[in-house]
């Protein structure tokens, strides 16, 4: 009857410590106890801790986690996750939600949160497709700026055609070898003897 851990925070440049110090508090660790973590997306389908986490889980067991949106991408994910949970005899405990689906209170609770946090995904998604599509009414560049100009490619393919090397232009523009034969429009990079 061992308390395991999942904590998880989208990108690299985030703390999980707010999370394991919450689930540490709540007694997982020590003893068969102990906390998966990992910084991944929500989103992504290949979350190895998450996976090492539902494989080591055994009957009696419980899975703590600090809020749902840190277990699921969806609903649907949650909802095969919690079944899942729920067939091999394994509570689901939600800290910051006050979860607990080894009750029939809980059970509902999850249910409509998960929900709730789909909906929010999808008018978010939604909110940012709206604003994304006016900005482009409105004019706005989107992405990364060009790196040159349609003056400088011009003379950059002007000057290739003029016999300067790769070597050379790279210097000259302050580009990757990748960049110029991109915008040289070669297809394929292929070994040039000017080293």
């Amino acid at each position: 009857m061992a308390k395991i851990g999942y904590a998880r925070v989208s990108s690299t440049g985030q703390s999980l410590d707010v999370q394991l110090e919450k689930l540490t508090k709540f007694g997982c660790t020590g003893g068969d106890s102990r906390i998966f973590s990992e910084k991944k997306s929500g989103t992504v389908n290949t979350r190895k801790e998450l996976k090492a986490c539902l494989t080591h889980l055994r009957e009696g067991d419980t899975l703590v986690i600090t809020k749902l949106d840190r277990l699921a991408r969806s609903t649907l994910h949650l909802t095969q996750v919690a079944d899942d949970l729920n067939q091999r005899g394994i509570a689901l405990k939600v800290l910051d939600q006050d979860i607990d689906t080894g009750t029939p209170t809980g059970k509902l609770l999850f249910n409509m949160l998960a929900s709730i946090a789909e909906f929010e995904n999808a008018i978010r998604k939604e909110r940012q497709l709206d604003g994304i599509a006016k900005a482009k009414n409105n004019g706005v560049q989107l992405g990364r700026k060009p790196s040159l100009t349609t003056k400088q490619l011009r003379e950059l393919k002007q000057d290739r055609k003029d016999g300067l090397l790769i070597r050379e232009l790279m210097k000259k523009y302050g580009m990757s070898k990748a960049s110029i034969y991109r915008f040289l429009d070669v297809g394929k990079k292929t070994e040039e003897i000017e080293q």
